[in-house]
């Protein structure tokens, strides 16, 4: 359904950036931590929008929601982070009503993640819709499509191949260690930060390298000792960081600090080092490559580590794609019946409206009006044309919009377009709306 299209008034889009186009630089500019997803919404909340979520994770920062113009979207989405319009123009992309629609499916489905098939993306979107829901920013049409797309996971996941084989930033991490670290199990490992990322690259730390001088930090020791406990590993406090990052030969920095937390000063080295930043924003300074023997490896770069597993993951887009198909038809017949609802209404009460100013017309004529049994048929009638038109409604081949349209034109039921002459043109941003 090619024309979908839900409100008369707004326009559903899904807009951001990924790594696809943006680097880590840029992607750290318009990164948002919770603090900084539960104020956009606020904003969002006070300047009238009514459905909205946001995302962000290391490889994506995105907005999906109703809006009279994109522009409403990106103003909230500049004045929350360190990214500028122009920076969005250059490397921002824009989906409105079914294409924004599709990307979403494809995102929460693991075809759109950077290392394909690679299913953490959907517990954000989850995550993202309760935090808009809780704040009164999930309307009913927003509540489907998540729980659609959620659905959409699942299936991809257990009915295909795609996400078979070890294949995940975390594994990609790993892998790398190993080939670049001599003697890989009897060096002085150092993991900072315990996010979900973190965590992953510490199980397949001990999982496939055997090593036993894994040393974790973390902010928030608690949350540090918590994983020890589970992995036996060993934990630090954060006022230890200098001092062990003099003993560490690896050091794997996944935070979600907005400014880097390793720098040249900090380490002030004089030994080799294989620094891993698995952070968005870069939580490494590049000025670490400065210090002999230092070497410093980014997600991105990791991330381009291609193996047999992608490769053969490839193979199971098709059938991931068909599933998509499959549950956006369901979605789509639920749009049509709750976008055809009011048009139905409205129809209904203008018949009725018709048959009311002809009674009372034929009354004043006729001597003997019947008006119970000409109400009945009228009433049947009335019935019968709401049938045939409910029916042409819900046709798969029909155009719906342009149906409504021509209903509501013909009958004189239509609705209020508001002015959006204030806005900036889409041109403006040269960015394809299609």
């Amino acid at each position: 359904m090619e024309n979908f299209k839900l409100s008369q008034n707004t326009t559903f889009y899904a807009l951001g950036l990924s790594y696809k186009k943006a680097d880590a630089l840029i992607r750290g500019k318009f990164s948002l931590d919770a603090e900084g997803q539960s104020d956009l919404l606020a904003q969002a909340k006070t300047e009238g929008i009514e459905s909205l979520i946001v995302i962000s994770t290391c490889n994506r920062t995105e907005i999906y929601g109703w809006a009279s113009h994109p522009y409403e979207l990106i103003k909230l989405l500049c004045g929350h982070t360190k990214g500028s319009v122009e920076e969005f123009q250059q490397f921002g992309y824009i989906y409105k009503n079914s294409q924004a629609v599709s990307h979403m499916f494809r995102v929460g489905t693991g075809l759109e993640s950077q290392i394909l098939g690679d299913f953490e993306i959907i517990s954000q979107i989850r995550t993202a819709f309760s935090r808009s829901r809780e704040k009164g920013l999930a309307d009913t049409f927003l509540d489907r499509l998540v729980n659609t797309v959620i659905q959409a996971s699942k299936k991809v996941k257990t009915e295909t191949k795609i996400s078979c084989g070890a294949a995940s930033v975390s594994f990609a991490s790993v892998q790398y260690i190993i080939q670049n670290a001599a003697d890989v199990g009897n060096k002085n490992i150092l993991l900072l930060g315990t996010g979900k990322i973190g965590r992953n690259t510490c199980v397949n730390l001990l999982k496939h390298t055997k090593n036993s001088h894994i040393t974790l930090i973390n902010r928030t020791r608690h949350k540090a000792e918590l994983l020890a406990r589970r992995l036996n590993v060993i934990v630090k406090g954060y006022g230890d960081l200098k001092e062990e990052l003099q003993r560490a030969d690896v050091l794997v920095v996944a935070t979600g600090a907005q400014s880097p937390t390793i720098d040249k000063t900090l380490l002030g080295l004089h030994k080799p080092l294989l620094i891993l930043d698995l952070s968005i924003p870069r939580n490494v300074d590049a000025d670490v490559k400065e210090i002999p023997g230092v070497t410093l490896m980014h997600l991105d770069d990791l991330s381009q580590i291609a193996d047999e597993t992608l490769e053969r993951r490839k193979q199971h887009i098709p059938a991931a794609e068909a599933i998509i198909e499959d549950l956006k038809s369901e979605l789509y017949a639920w749009v049509n019946g709750r976008k055809c609802a009011p048009t139905i209404h409205a129809l209904k009460a203008k018949l009725n409206e018709i048959v009311s100013t002809e009674f009372a017309f034929q009354k004043k004529k006729a001597i003997h009006f019947d008006e119970v049994q000409m109400d009945l048929v009228s009433s049947r009638i009335i019935q019968k044309l709401i049938g045939h038109f409910a029916s042409h409604l819900k046709e798969e081949n029909t155009p719906v919009d342009q149906s409504i349209e021509f209903i509501e034109k013909v009958f004189q039921i239509g609705r209020f377009m508001p002015d959006r002459s204030s806005w900036p043109t889409e041109e403006k941003y040269r960015i394809n709306l299609s």
